[in-house]
């Protein structure tokens, strides 16, 4: 039986998540359709753009994506300080953008007096409003439901265009991260849709170096914020350099089938989180093979069981093997 979303994602253990949607008929979300001819090329722009509005909106960062022929991959990241801090107003201006602005609060933002009732009702409406774009499972369904209509509508067709549900994963510490990054931003190149992953069109990866070419971090994502220090800003714990470097190993050494030696100049960050080599390409080709609820080292796991209150921990023996 499958898990409630509610038992998958606890922001208190951790605000990192790998997401995947994947469509439910034999109808390609994007690539070319070998059987029929037709090309769905252009749906992979709809995707890409969709993601990175509602990235805008949703107090949800975006810290990879890659669109897929027929399956999405994303690692977000929930932003709960910022949705406390955002202002009534904030809030209200932000959710308006995607859904129909209720009497009542359309007053609100035109600065009208308004009773003490009225004030509350709009209060419990925009803290409805601050939940749900902290959410994953409302950032999904926004982001889901609005490719869907736009898939059906151009197939002439009813019915559901994706899976159930989106599977999601807890990504529990910074091995089980910089492991997922890897597993989704070399997606393309392990398909052999993309021989370069700066020739992956419509990936995270291929918007970080067009902007690292430019010494720049792209706005779009979150960005990466360095190694964990005292007053550590907001962003990936990773330096964006040795990160570039490890993706680019990686892909060389998945693509020539062995795992060949790590270079120096990208040893320091797998020291950091202590995995070997031939673990480290088990996690980057087969991370959803690996894991299923979770992702992380035997100490996270257990952590999160503990907090979730379960009495199984999942993956814990793939994650004793591979994050040893």
């Amino acid at each position: 039986m499958a898990t409630p979303r509610r038992n998958l994602i606890s922001v208190s253990n951790t605000p990192y998540y790998h997401c995947i949607s994947r469509c439910v008929r034999r109808a390609f979300l994007c690539g070319h359709d070998p059987l029929t001819g037709r090309s769905y090329e252009h749906r992979r722009d709809w995707v890409e753009k969709k993601l990175l509005q509602l990235g805008r909106i949703f107090c949800i960062d975006i810290c990879a994506y890659a669109v897929m022929s027929n399956h999405t991959h994303l690692v977000l990241h929930i932003d709960i300080a910022k949705a406390k801090r955002l202002s009534n107003k904030a809030i209200m201006i932000r959710w308006h953008k995607l859904f129909n602005s209720t009497f009542l609060c359309q007053r609100f933002l035109n600065g009208e007096l308004l009773t003490q009732a009225e004030l509350l009702a709009v209060n419990d409406r925009v803290n409805l409003y601050r939940e749900r774009l902290s959410s994953i499972s409302w950032f999904m369904r926004v982001l889901n439901e609005s490719i869907a209509r736009k898939a059906n509508q151009e197939d002439d067709c009813k019915g559901r265009f994706w899976e159930g549900r989106f599977k999601s994963q807890a990504l529990l510490d910074d091995a089980a991260l910089a492991a997922c990054l890897a597993y989704v931003d070399l997606n393309p190149v392990r398909a052999k849709a993309a021989s370069l992953p700066e020739q992956s069109d419509y990936t995270s990866i291929k918007s970080r170096i067009e902007s690292a070419q430019k010494a720049k971090q792209p706005k779009t994502l979150m960005r990466f914020a360095g190694k964990l220090r005292k007053h550590m800003p907001k962003g990936l714990p990773f330096e964006l350099k040795t990160y570039l470097q490890l993706i680019d190993w990686t892909g060389h050494s998945i693509r020539e089938g062995k795992p060949g030696v790590i270079p120096l100049d990208a040893a320091p960050i797998l020291e950091r989180l202590n995995i070997c080599s031939d673990n480290w390409l088990t996690l980057t080709t087969s991370f959803t093979r690996s894991f299923k609820n979770t992702a992380g080292k035997e100490q996270a796991i257990t952590a999160y069981a503990n907090n979730m209150k379960r009495k199984r921990r999942s993956s814990i023996t793939n994650s004793l093997a591979l994050f040893a």
